[in-house]
């Protein structure tokens, strides 16, 4: 069994001081494989939240790998913001805009999903759609992406979904992807993408926001994603009483079908 923690939006710079010990101790206590972290580290891109957000990564003990999310460009200085805009995330959290991570059993490939030209919505930037169909054409494991922005929301999100994110996520699964990890919009969702072709081949897990006071009805929370392929158990775990604690799981089977819910 292969084990990844989800987290995302931790927005160092507006967060809840009184949750930061309480992850960390619930992240480590889980023991997964990985950490993926799928963006928005900040809130205004500012070194102390930088600084604050690299401190939060070193004390975790497993492995782990991240993208940047929209609020990790700088939204005031727009020098920075269209000159360099990935100049304070290369520093301090990692140099590379499309990490991988290969395991026995597992491959992970990290999309950079920002565009600094607006604020919200995001891109797809199809020569890393390419580069990560040919990582996965290589892979006997499961193939997870991780992304901020989604590739599919609820009809009820205000923000603007990425355009072409539906062909992107038919590319993906074209190319073999089984799993995507995003965040981005503090709500959790977790279920199979419905294609054109009516086939669930892509499971998503969206997280809510880990630390942040920007909460959008719902707790702070993370997943945590055991994965025995063909099944993957999707565990919710959020912020009670000081600590985390699991709320929720559900079990996905992956079939002829593509996915579907076990439980």
């Amino acid at each position: 069994m292969i084990r990844i923690a989800h987290i995302s939006d931790l927005h160092f710079g507006r967060t809840s001081p009184e949750l930061l010990l309480p992850l960390v101790t619930a992240l480590n206590a889980a023991k997964p494989d990985l950490v993926a972290v799928t963006g928005d580290f900040t809130q205004r891109a500012r070194r102390s939240q930088y600084r604050a957000a690299r401190g939060f990564l070193d004390r975790l003990r497993a492995p782990w790998m991240a993208v940047p999310g929209n609020h990790d460009v700088s939204l005031d200085n727009l020098w920075l913001r269209f000159m360099r805009p990935y100049g304070r995330y290369r520093r301090y959290i990692c140099n590379d805009m499309m990490p991988t991570h290969q395991q026995e059993g597992l491959c992970v490939v990290g999309l950079n999903t920002v565009d600094r030209f607006r604020w919200q919505r995001g891109r797809v930037r199809w020569l890393q759609m390419r580069q990560a169909c040919r990582i996965f054409s290589q892979s006997e494991g499961v193939n997870v992406v991780l992304a901020h922005h989604p590739f599919e929301q609820d009809e009820d999100v205000e923000k603007s979904l990425m355009r072409d994110a539906e062909r992107a996520i038919e590319r993906l699964s074209d190319c073999g992807a089984h799993l995507v990890l995003s965040g981005h919009l503090h709500r959790w969702r977790t279920e199979p993408f419905l294609s054109r072709k009516n086939h669930a081949q892509v499971l998503q897990v969206h997280v809510g926001t880990g630390l942040s006071t920007r909460l959008r009805g719902q707790e702070n929370d993370f997943a945590v994603l055991d994965i025995a392929h063909p099944d993957i158990t999707v565990r919710r775990m959020v912020a009670r009483g000081g600590r985390f604690v699991e709320d929720s799981a559900r079990r996905f089977t992956f079939g002829d079908q593509g996915w579907h819910s076990a439980a």
